[in-house]
């Protein structure tokens, strides 16, 4: 065997190294939300939530910030989940080790099995890096939902206001407009939240899937190549 051949065989079935490091997502979820920290602080200051929140009777817009609280908080766990597999995936490149518990080596072991359905391994990689994800963008589509909803509610109010007046004289007009601003009060308010929490959600659900991306086709690149290089070594000729 030719030097040459040598050397292309350590390329081939050789475990290639780890291009740098994993891209840190969980701190730049930390970033994010200090920066959402400082802007709600600042939005207390200012008395925009207590505007937000007794303006809205129908409790839609509290409904909404607790729904994207809770969703916000789960994305940094998915992140830092995330994180962690990707850094063991560069840690079993880096070491040529295919044993482990982390997603990879079950994609990898699953492949060295050879099942029948190829396309197998691949569906359990994605389902637990993209899995998830699918409940929360339903999760994400339900805040822009419950905002429409205010929003109907509130239209709902100015119609029934406007219906039952019977005469617009001088004596009624300010208590009309109270009750006309209010329902439009709910209708703009309800929606602006839903539509903020959407934007803002959506943001961190898309760079978690693009981190995932990135995860499974590190996996799979590693996993084809380590058995193509498997499969050549095997069909070499002993000298």
């Amino acid at each position: 065997m030719t030097a040459a051949t040598s050397g292309n065989k350590r390329r081939i079935g050789g475990a290639p190294r780890a291009s740098g490091l994993p891209e840190p997502i969980w701190l730049e979820w930390v970033a994010l939300i200090g920066l959402l920290g400082f802007g709600t602080w600042l939005l207390g200051v200012r008395g925009v939530w207590g505007l937000l929140l007794n303006s809205d009777p129908t409790g839609l817009t509290l409904v909404i910030i607790v729904i994207f609280v809770a969703a916000s908080f789960w994305a940094g766990q998915r992140a830092r989940e995330l994180q962690q597999q990707r850094a063991a995936l560069h840690h079993a490149i880096a070491s040529g080790r295919r044993d482990g518990d982390s997603w990879a080596a079950a994609y990898w072991a699953a492949l060295a099995q050879r099942p029948t359905d190829a396309d197998a391994p691949l569906d359990m990689l994605m389902e637990q890096t993209h899995g998830p994800h699918a409940t929360a963008w339903w999760v994400n589509g339900i805040q822009l939902k419950l905002g429409l909803l205010g929003k109907v509610i509130g239209f709902s109010i100015l119609a029934i206001q406007i219906g039952h007046t019977e005469s617009f004289d001088a004596t009624q007009s300010q208590a009309l407009l109270k009750s006309l601003t209010s329902g439009l009060g709910i209708a703009l308010l309800t929606t602006m939240v839903g539509l903020v929490g959407n934007i803002l959600l959506g943001l961190q659900l898309t760079r978690l899937d693009r981190y995932a991306d990135a995860l499974v086709a590190d996996t799979q690149r590693h996993g084809l190549a380590h058995g193509a290089g498997r499969e050549k070594t095997a069909a070499e000729p002993t000298a």
